[in-house]
């Protein structure tokens, strides 16, 4: 079809032109939302930075005193004092709200316990039992803390991509092909209207 025989209406620019503040409306709100996210993200990662390394800490102190206690205590008595344990840790998961993005609140109980809720007898073991337990509790409350830092970290991720895809494809994509319609779409009107007054103009010529 020839260009010229495309002939667009008024009404289709005046849409053209709503879109075109749509998407550019649109735009802006995902980049400052991109950039808010972007933010959020360096911030937890700070976070995870001294999660991990508190994590790996704890994690070679337990193995320590393990080994000690092993030692000191022998393989049964360590596994019988862990057996004796009866309250196991509770977590409960609830969630947070972060510039739009749903991430995970884990809240945990009886990690911690003092030395009668153990469930081992206080005369029958050492002080390396308890260190031993005591590391290990730190341990899992450590554990946890990095689950919900690293979760956090994952979905800010995930959401910075998606945003950033749908930035990219309204500034490269979407903007320019609806700029460039409604472009082409006044050129067109404009040369109509040029058209439709040298025809009358010929008319009154030839009345004349």
């Amino acid at each position: 079809m020839a260009l010229r025989d495309v002939k667009p209406t008024r009404s289709e620019l005046i849409g053209l032109k709503k879109r075109i503040a749509l998407s550019e409306r649109g735009y802006k709100i995902l980049k400052m939302k991109r950039d808010g996210l972007i933010l959020e993200f360096f911030k937890i990662l700070e976070q995870a930075k001294n999660s991990r390394g508190a994590l790996q800490e704890r994690h070679a102190r337990a193995m320590r005193m393990l080994a000690l206690a092993n030692t000191v205590e022998g393989s049964i008595g360590v596994k019988s004092a862990a057996f004796s344990v009866k309250e196991v840790p509770q977590i409960s998961l609830t969630s947070k709200n972060i510039m739009g993005v749903v991430v995970p609140e884990i809240e945990s109980s009886k990690v911690k316990k003092g030395l009668v809720d153990r469930g081992y007898g206080l005369l029958g073991t050492t002080s390396v039992i308890d260190e031993t337990a005591g590391s290990f509790e730190e341990l899992v409350e450590a554990i946890i803390e990095s689950a919900e830092i690293e979760t956090t970290m994952k979905k800010l991720l995930d959401d910075i991509e998606s945003t950033k895809r749908r930035v990219n494809a309204l500034e490269f994509k979407v903007i320019p092909e609806l700029t460039e319609a409604r472009d082409f779409i006044k050129m067109r009107l404009d040369e109509m209207e040029r058209e439709e007054l040298f025809r009358l103009k010929k008319i009154k010529a030839r009345n004349e």
